[in-house]
């Protein structure tokens, strides 16, 4: 009773304000991040902003990123240098694009042939140790490496008609610096200009079209209101792109801000799956801007088969590639002796 009327009477002289704790306590400023991604404003808006906004969303506060598309703070090439030395925080960006000083370079954004399904990407990063040599080798350059996945395959929208590989040969694409280096293998002339340029570059014929994006994205960003067909061939199956952080940033993030962030990005990752799956059925089968062309599986098989040369190429450049090239031949390998779906034969 004594240790009871002594609390009582130490409140009543204190008032309830000394009583009222909040439910939530929020940190008193918010710790803040500069994101930018490789995608332009429309495509950003599917292929980033959602996890963006996830993690704004449920950060209580405590956290919030600002979200910059293709080339607003610092050209698409220039982003793993700015996001180095703290310009930006944060990237969403494959390591072809974003010009990677790291072996994984050529790995990110369409590797020839090395996937065929969206759900390959998360598959190789997870079961296969991709996801250990993207952390171990961007740790060794002041980068936290987050989460990897999967997006549309890299179909070829034209203004002239492809039936033939042959039709290949002076093509002027816009495409990534790997399938650029690879598609030069038939005659196409890669070009390289800032993505919102690209489609005023097919106006004024600086470009044939691209060999970019499936067919999701020739809509969605406006591709296919310049262009007139679409080859249903591809030179891979899915695109591979990740979510990167400045390596001190990260490690001055509270735990569980860390596990907010990685959630935001796997609910990313959910999306993308489901509107670039539902997205590539739906416009092939419905789409009215684009005419679908294809060159038939055998002689297609000539580029297929180019891709395996390349990979031995790439293999000899060092350690980490051959590494890499063997776990695509493996991956390969397996889903090619399970049949469909895993492989469309």
């Amino acid at each position: 009773m004594t240790t009871r009327r002594h609390f009582l009477k130490t409140a009543a002289v204190a008032g309830p304000a000394a009583l009222a704790t909040p439910s939530i306590v929020r940190a008193q400023t918010a710790i803040k991040w500069r994101m930018q991604t490789y995608a332009g404003s429309a495509l950003g808006e599917q292929v980033t902003k959602p996890a963006v906004d996830f993690i704004n969303n449920a950060a209580n506060g405590e956290m919030e990123i600002e979200l910059f598309y293709a080339d607003q703070i610092v050209p698409t090439g220039e982003l793993f240098q700015a996001m180095q030395r703290g310009t930006i925080d944060a990237v969403h960006s494959d390591d072809d694009s974003m010009a990677s000083p790291t072996p994984l370079q050529q790995f990110g954004g369409y590797f020839p042939f090395a996937t065929k399904h969206i759900l390959d990407v998360p598959v190789l990063f997870n079961q296969y140790g991709l996801a250990d040599i993207w952390r171990d080798e961007y740790a060794k350059v002041g980068v936290q490496w987050l989460s990897a996945a999967g997006q549309d395959p890299c179909n070829f929208n034209t203004t002239k008609e492809i039936t033939s590989v042959a039709d290949l040969d002076g093509l002027k694409l816009y495409t990534f610096p790997t399938a650029g280096r690879f598609l030069s293998r038939f005659g196409v002339v890669p070009v390289n200009i800032p993505y919102e340029d690209a489609e005023v570059a097919v106006q004024t014929g600086e470009l044939d079209g691209m060999a970019w994006s499936g067919i999701t994205e020739d809509y969605t960003v406006g591709w296919a209101d310049v262009t007139d067909y679409f080859l249903t061939n591809n030179i891979s199956g899915a695109w591979i792109g990740s979510f990167f952080v400045n390596q001190q940033q990260w490690s001055d993030l509270p735990e569980h801000l860390k596990q907010l962030v990685m959630a935001g990005i796997d609910a990313g990752h959910t999306y993308r799956n489901q509107w670039y799956w539902g997205g590539e059925a739906r416009l092939r089968a419905k789409g009215d801007k684009l005419a679908l062309r294809t060159v038939p599986a055998a002689e297609w098989a000539e580029v297929e088969n180019a891709a395996k040369e390349f990979w031995s190429e790439i293999a000899e450049e060092g350690e980490i590639h051959a590494k890499i090239v063997q776990i695509f031949r493996d991956y390969n390998e397996v889903i090619n002796q399970a049949g469909p779906p895993y492989t469309n034969g």
